[in-house]
């Protein structure tokens, strides 16, 4: 091989997949061998992980992607990709408008919990981690603790069946439970200082699966999106097939709040 094609094939080096005329390979599996064989999910391990997972870790992990796909035309980021659908650009356009929204505030609150999760599993035990990571998120001036509490629901529905869902695959041995013991004292501990529950919350919950299914904190966001990717698709669908022309935020004979000075002439 050439210096010159060596420096070529350097440049976007991957161990993620091997392709040439007439082979394609994912971490070394042959694509014709892999389709039929194994679901979605398993791939998506295969993709971040390099290994394929077992078929109660594909369970788990699957369940957590199906848990998050939508939460209706409130959640900004479906709410703009059913507008942008009006706008004539497209079903792949729809969806990424709405996938670019999903940051710290939307969207990212699963890749933070999981981050403190494991900051409260390097403590000795979770309620001693739950009150010092407590104690230093306060202290640093923390608002809103990623992963509890909900806006719409007084008890977010999916998370407590997540939760029951990762108890079962404790007891068989799929996951070790840290996380879990984790997030359940935090929760505790939260509403002993609050003096009322706050509790956990999808991204709360799905961030216990992907912290126990030992996924670094950054993919939980990524997770989340392949998972909203599935709302984003199918509202921007039924808007397409809705029809109407450039809606926005609020219909056309509701006028926004204006705080402005009041009508004035120009100056001379």
């Amino acid at each position: 091989m050439s210096d010159e094609h060596t420096a070529a094939g350097d440049w976007w080096s991957t161990s993620i997949i091997d392709m040439k005329p007439g082979e394609i390979r994912y971490r070394g599996y042959a694509i014709e061998d892999l389709i039929g064989n194994i679901g979605f999910a398993e791939m998506v391990w295969l993709m971040l992980r390099g290994e394929l997972p077992s078929k109660p870790e594909a369970a788990l992990l699957e369940t957590a992607l199906m848990a998050a796909v939508d939460h209706g035309p409130q959640a900004p980021s479906i709410a703009i990709a059913r507008m942008a659908a009006t706008c004539g650009v497209g079903l792949q356009s729809a969806m990424a408008s709405g996938l670019n929204v999903l940051g710290d505030v939307h969207g990212g609150a699963g890749e933070a919990a999981v981050a403190f999760y494991q900051a409260v599993a390097q403590h000795d035990d979770a309620e001693t981690g739950a009150k010092a990571e407590l104690d230093r998120f306060f202290a640093e001036g923390g608002g809103f603790l990623p992963g509890f509490g909900h806006r719409f629901h007084p008890v977010d529905p999916r998370a407590p069946r997540l939760m029951e869902v990762v108890a079962k695959a404790k007891e068989s041995g799929v996951v070790e439970g840290r996380f879990h013991a984790a997030a359940l004292a935090v929760e505790a501990e939260l509403a002993a200082r609050k003096g009322k529950l706050i509790p956990m919350n999808i991204d709360g919950a799905t961030a216990v699966i992907f912290a126990e299914l030992g996924f670094a904190a950054p993919l939980a966001r990524g997770l989340f999106c392949l998972s909203r990717s599935v709302g984003l698709l199918a509202h921007a669908w039924e808007q397409t097939e809705q029809g109407g022309r450039n809606k926005g935020p609020i219909p056309r004979d509701q006028l926004w709040t204006y705080t402005g000075p009041a009508p004035r002439d120009l100056p001379d």
